[in-house]
């Protein structure tokens, strides 16, 4: 592997402020502690710092040797509502707050590479680091193009990496075209008639309703879309009732939706309506739905997504990088950055896991073993984006 030396040496410490990280999370747009961390360590490494851009959000700037044309790196910077379940000494000292999906080694990554770059300056050009707050939901990606990240900084190019468990750790995978889903939010509220449990004819059930939907709804996927697409509607959530013998005038179902196609989005859409009033209907009940699209697909530029795989080659060697992986369901916000500036999203196999946990579990944690290597990845791609003339 063709990792930068200097970086490996410096593996202890970059450990530590992932574990520093972890342990302190802060979820969209109170990423404070953690935006005032980043933006500490990049005035020590002598970079320029521009700071609350989407309220939390920190960009670095480092000038290289010779002049040349701009590219970004971003790495997330939130953590997540969730209770870790993990007992190692650098747990989340945050009640209900976690970082569940690798940010904290995203954010030790790019810190890392930023300091190799700073000192070195051996690339013809500018590299802006970009922390971005809130990709967890909320859409700190949109905030930051929204507050003018591209008009303030003359990107040419923008790339992103996270780490993936479900890849080899010291893996890349890296495709053109689509490579994450929409993701989109539905909210449903039935309204009935609560009754006695003992006198259900007297009443109309939304708990019965509800429960038709939930089945009605997985019938989008499987008899409404082709199969050879890509489309699923999950119901995450249901709230109803508050004791034992009451039936609950009221219920509220909240879920997701991920597809690729913009036509096919439009059609589920659809589909969700229309079983949503058919079913209330059934039932004599009334249905309400509320849609929301949150994050569009993530698609790769053909030529930013060449580059990647071959700084990630040079990294790990080519044998370790799979140029055609399999889009994934799951949903980036940086795709807000690909619809503003060309660029390409690359994952990083981080393996199994810590006990084969996958991200967005409780047990879940970043594998310290790739924080060198995605540092030296994003070293790589710099010298592959603004190589500097001998």
């Amino acid at each position: 592997m063709a990792l930068f030396a200097e970086i490996q040496a410096r593996d202890a410490e970059i450990k530590q402020w992932r574990h520093h990280l972890h342990a302190h999370p802060e979820t969209a747009f109170e990423e404070v502690e953690t935006s005032a961390f980043v933006a500490g360590k990049l005035r020590e490494f002598d970079i320029d710092v521009h700071q609350g851009i989407a309220k939390t959000g920190v960009v670095g700037v480092i000038r290289g040797r010779a002049d040349g044309p701009w590219i970004g790196l971003r790495a997330d910077i939130d953590a997540l509502d969730l209770q870790e379940g993990n007992d190692f000494d650098h747990r989340s000292r945050r009640p209900g707050k976690m970082h569940a999906c690798g940010h904290d080694g995203h954010t030790a990554m790019l810190l890392a590479a930023s300091r190799h770059l700073a000192e070195t300056r051996d690339f013809a050009g500018t590299v802006a680091v970009i922390f971005q707050p809130a990709e967890e939901n909320e859409g700190g990606g949109r905030a930051m193009v929204e507050d003018g990240l591209f008009e303030r900084f003359p990107i040419g190019s923008v790339y992103g990496m996270h780490n993936w468990p479900g890849l080899e750790a010291g893996h890349f995978a890296i495709r053109s075209g689509p490579v994450m889903a929409a993701y989109d939010i539905f909210e449903i509220h039935l309204d009935g008639q609560g009754a006695h449990a003992a006198m259900p004819h007297l009443g109309r059930d939304v708990i019965v309703a509800a429960s038709h939907l939930v089945v009605a709804l997985q019938t989008i996927a499987s008899r409404n879309v082709d199969p050879l697409e890509a489309a699923v509607v999950s119901v995450t959530q249901i709230h109803g009732g508050d004791t034992w013998n009451v039936l609950p005038q009221q219920a509220v179902l909240r879920g997701t939706v991920r597809t690729f196609l913009p036509a096919l989005q439009n059609e589920v859409e659809r589909r969700i309506g229309e079983i949503v009033q058919g079913v209330a209907s059934s039932f004599g009940i009334t249905g309400r739905l509320r849609y929301e699209r949150r994050y569009p697909p993530t698609i790769n530029a053909q030529e930013p997504a060449r580059i990647a795989g071959i700084a990630a080659a040079a990294a790990v060697g080519p044998d370790k990088v799979d140029l055609n992986p399999r889009p994934a369901m799951g949903s980036e916000d940086f795709s807000f950055l690909l619809q503003a500036c060309p660029g390409a999203y690359i994952w990083l196999g981080s393996g199994p896991g810590r006990a084969g946990t996958p991200l967005h579990n409780p047990g879940y944690d970043f594998n310290d073993a790739v924080l060198t290597l995605g540092a030296s990845y994003w070293v790589h791609l710099v010298h592959t984006v603004l190589p500097l003339e001998n």
